[in-house]
């Protein structure tokens, strides 16, 4: 059983940064598809960074301003956001699969992320 706990949420200026924090625990953290989603207000959740192996992917939206540090020493995943955006403005989740399964089992309680312009 994988729990994830997020944190590093708060409110922000554009232009401002801030970097979340995903805490694993109760798995073999080294072994898991890790990934950041996002669900701002009347929109739907969207898939915003994922990390496999040493592989790394983003969302067109955040490329260039995101990255998804990890550090499996730690059992820890983290979301650089830089150049922060009004558009930003959501709740963002962790999330965890295994690397050879497309189903995300795994999932944090998120943390409110406000950008203000």
């Amino acid at each position: 059983q994988v729990q994830l706990v997020e944190s590093g949420g708060g409110l922000v200026q554009a232009g401002e940064s801030l970097r979340l924090s995903c805490a694993a625990s109760g798995g073999i953290f080294s072994i898991l598809a890790m990934g950041w989603y996002r669900q701002a207000l009347g929109k739907q959740r969207e898939l915003v960074a994922v990390t496999s192996g040493g592989s790394r992917n983003y969302a067109d939206s955040v490329r260039g301003r995101f990255t998804i540090p990890r550090d499996n020493a730690k059992n820890t995943l983290y979301l650089q956001m830089n150049s922060l955006k009004p558009e930003d403005t959501a709740v963002y989740y962790c999330a965890a699969r295994q690397r050879t399964t497309t189903r995300w089992d795994y999932w944090g309680q998120g943390t409110q992320v406000t950008v203000s312009s």
